[in-house]
């Protein structure tokens, strides 16, 4: 049995399941009388989606129907199905799925920023798929940034292309910049039109020709594992591996660890992180 043929009935045996747990007073209906099974019916799930009922019988009955992606996302809000189901979903039906409007995390919990700070002296980030920061640990902070404070709204993009070349923490960067623009694109396929994106496009593009010239060549990539160079005014160059980790849970987010390549970048690590750790303790001495 093909593929196709094997997720047809799961797709059937998972509608029907969906349905069974939607009451009418779910969707605003009377109950009626003389209902023999629980849920809703399937003419109802037709009505209430804007689709005939002929066809939601075929699709719920997983024969060979194609089905669009506008008419799946009428079914999943009558169905009244979250973000995984309605992910899969479009995945038993065969329809490339795209996540729904707003779906990019802007911020992690506690037990992520543990993790962060579990990870030190590696420095690691939390970037969503524009860029932003959600969150990081010291390291990172002590890395990329000289006072060891984030700005408001940080975002990795808009910070490197802001940056003067010369003093861009980022070394190589025409080696680095074009691949997370691709990395970006990559994303912004799934964004496309979305007035959040549209925006960080436009006005990044404006701020900058670089970006606006790297955004129109159309290059794609997909996040992974990377050698960077840094530079740090105390340290001068360190050598690090960027690795990118997914987290369950967190829509379009992945943690990003930086370990060093070589010995002598542990060495410019070990003597960064002593600096900046008896500043914060002078800083902390002041302010008392």
């Amino acid at each position: 049995m093909g593929t196709a043929q094997r997720r047809r009935p799961e797709l059937a045996a998972f509608l029907r399941s969906r349905r069974a747990r939607v009451t009418p007073a779910d969707v605003g209906m009377p109950p009626g009388l003389r209902r023999r099974t629980p849920g809703l019916r399937r003419e109802e799930v037709a009505q209430l989606s804007g689709v005939g009922v002929t066809w939601y019988t075929w699709l719920e009955q997983g024969r060979p129907i194609n089905a669009s992606a506008q008419v799946l996302d009428a079914v999943a809000r009558t169905l009244r199905l979250d973000a995984p189901e309605r992910e899969h979903l479009y995945h038993l039906a065969e329809v490339p799925y795209v996540p729904a409007p707003g779906a990019v995390a802007r911020a992690v919990g506690p037990e992520i920023q543990g993790i962060l700070d579990a990870l030190d002296p590696r420095p690691a980030v939390v970037y969503n798929t524009r860029y932003d920061v959600l969150a990081t640990n010291t390291a990172y902070l002590d890395l990329f940034f000289a006072d060891g404070e984030l700005p408001e709204a940080p975002n990795a993009l808009w910070t490197l292309f802001q940056e003067p070349e010369e003093t861009c923490p980022v070394l190589f960067r025409e080696e680095e910049l074009p691949v997370m623009v691709a990395t970006l694109r990559a994303a912004y396929g799934t964004h496309i039109g979305e007035p959040a994106w549209e925006e960080f496009i436009r006005r990044l593009s404006a701020a900058s020709p670089l970006f606006a010239r790297l955004w129109e060549s159309g290059d794609v990539q997909l996040p992974g594992r990377r050698v960077k160079t840094f530079r740090h005014a105390l340290v001068g160059q360190l050598r690090m591996t960027s690795q990118s980790l997914s987290i369950d849970g967190v829509p379009e987010c992945r943690i990003v660890v930086y370990t060093p390549e070589d010995e002598e970048t542990v060495r410019g690590m070990a003597v960064l992180r002593e600096h900046c750790r008896r500043q914060a303790i002078a800083g902390s001495a002041v302010g008392q």
